[in-house]
């Protein structure tokens, strides 16, 4: 393991993350403006002893994002496989609507500065092969 690797990883070896492209178009839609609209997200899988614990999550680079969109705030939290995630509100919209792994553990590096969207506080989600 390296100088900068979660600790989850240690503690819960069965527990399994998996990054890799997305290959598909991700659009995201708040109050029907488009607020990200990608073909390079990376496309983020949760398990843990063979079970799903989170649905899939893309992370979308912040070049594809509306940007002028988003306010930071001062929300934090940590997660023991990811690292510490910082937040952005949509403006005129939910608080904490989107998180962002800014410097993360090393196993986590194919989504540093990446950032993801809640699916509840976003009108929708779409993920499209064409």
């Amino acid at each position: 393991m390296s100088a900068n690797s979660g600790p989850g990883w240690k503690k819960y070896p069965k527990h399994r993350i998996t990054t890799k492209p997305a290959g598909v178009r991700v659009q995201i839609k708040f109050k029907g403006e488009v607020i990200a609209d990608t073909r390079n997200a990376i496309q983020l899988e949760e398990t843990h002893v063979g079970h799903v614990v989170a649905p899939v999550v893309y992370y979308i680079p912040r070049k594809d994002v509306k940007m002028e969109r988003l306010v930071r705030t001062s929300h934090e939290t940590s997660c023991p496989f990811k690292g510490q995630a910082s937040y952005y509100s949509l403006k005129d919209g939910p608080e904490n609507a989107v998180w962002t792994y800014e410097q993360p553990y090393d196993e986590m590096l194919a989504i540093k500065e990446l950032l993801a969207f809640y699916p509840d506080k976003v009108d929708t989600i779409v993920a499209e092969t064409k």
